[in-house]
């Protein structure tokens, strides 16, 4: 059992007064909590945990917390937002639990942590669609939390507009526009998202480097380094058993 390891490119960034942060992020898991499990054991180190979304496929609060108590027993914090087909009451379990960024920031490690769960409504009906208003409020409030932070990593399940992570098999744009403005607005230093499977991949806007996981469902995960010598590290993995 093992991984193939995609190595992109690094990326020079001021990121002052905080030490490497190592973040392992995943989106568009649908269930397939043993693959994030054994995902997550075949690395050596890390310092966070981030499950940007679609933990479920139409699933229940006992569903979404059983996965999230198998990400616990590493022991590293955990930064979780709902996805759209993650019904909405699951976004109250992750806030019981203590795990949310959706509409909150949470600083780990000097580094602030925002998010926004679902996505735009759609003609799919999905179970967890918002408004673009609804969007843009949500990652305000968040934003207002983490903002003196040394960096900050912005965590929407739904891409930004208009860009490579957010483009369908039939060549559409999907993404949002209210995360795309708020990307435009605040300048994070990272953006995690997810919700297309097929746009798995990296992007930038401004200072902001962006990267769509791809889905857990299928191994794919992603790796963040923010270190402290001004520079962040992405990494595009993939587990295979």
């Amino acid at each position: 059992m093992g991984y193939r390891r995609l190595r992109l490119h690094k990326v020079q960034k001021t990121t002052s007064g905080i030490h490497t942060v190592r973040i392992v992020a995943f989106t568009d898991i649908h269930n397939a909590f043993e693959t994030v499990d054994s995902s997550l054991s075949s690395e050596s180190a890390f310092d966070v945990v981030v499950l940007g979304g679609d933990l479920t496929t139409f699933g229940t609060p006992e569903e979404a917390r059983r996965g999230i108590e198998m990400m616990q027993r590493f022991g590293k914090p955990l930064v979780v937002v709902a996805g759209n087909m993650d019904p909405p009451e699951l976004d109250g379990e992750f806030t019981r639990l203590g795990v949310s960024v959706n509409a909150r920031g949470v600083l780990i490690n000097g580094i602030g942590f925002f998010g926004v769960s679902a996505a735009p409504i759609s003609r799919l009906r999905t179970p967890n669609e918002i408004t673009e208003e609804e969007i843009e409020h949500r990652t305000e409030a968040g934003w207002k939390a983490v903002a003196g932070s040394s960096a900050t990593v912005f965590v929407p399940h739904a891409p930004p507009a208009k860009t490579k992570l957010d483009r369908t098999f039939a060549g559409l744009h999907v993404g949002s526009s209210a995360v795309r403005k708020a990307i435009e607005t605040y300048q994070p230093d990272v953006v995690i998202c997810g919700h297309i499977h097929e746009a798995r991949g990296t992007d930038r806007i401004g200072k902001s480097q962006m990267v769509n996981c791809g889905a857990a469902a299928k191994g794919y995960y992603a790796i963040v380094n923010i270190g402290a010598e001004n520079k962040i590290d992405l990494e595009m993995k993939r587990w295979e058993s």
